[in-house]
């Protein structure tokens, strides 16, 4: 979670809502990305989704099934769809995200009978620190001319 926390900042740095996802598999990190939506011009290039991508393609197969991801943020309806596809094993996430959180908040994509697969989930990990990333990046916004 350490590096996804890292990823986050990196992102907020760059003027990207920071946001932070690591995947892993055998104890091994084999991908990470932070949010892309403005730099990509791409809505779809929240962190999770990109990491997705990276490690279906470094694995060679777009079932994560022995994969646990780590992400900073409760994941919006649209990442928790691409993690019930890829079918990552576990999710791991820091904050809860009351108004665009999907798993826990909102629509809880992983309890409704459509969904095909749902990962274990575990919530709060470094919530905190994840927390306090993402208010700190919006504070510093609103409080720019």
């Amino acid at each position: 979670m350490d590096l996804a926390l890292k990823t986050a900042e990196n992102a907020g740095k760059s003027g990207e809502v920071p946001i932070g996802c690591v995947i892993v598999r055998d104890c091994e990190v084999i991908a990470t990305a932070g949010n892309r939506t403005l730099s990509e011009r791409d809505p779809t290039a929240h962190a999770e989704v990109l990491a997705i991508r990276q490690a279906a393609e470094r694995i060679g197969t777009e079932r994560l099934t022995d994969c646990d991801m780590y992400v900073t943020l409760e994941p919006c309806t649209m990442c928790a769809g691409a993690i019930s596809f890829a079918r990552i094993r576990r999710l791991y996430y820091g904050a809860g995200d009351p108004k665009g959180g999907a798993v826990e908040n909102g629509v809880r994509f992983y309890s409704a009978p459509t969904c095909h697969h749902a990962p274990d989930v575990y919530s709060g990990l470094s919530e905190i620190e994840a927390g306090e990333i993402l208010r700190d990046f919006f504070r510093e916004r609103r409080d720019q001319p």
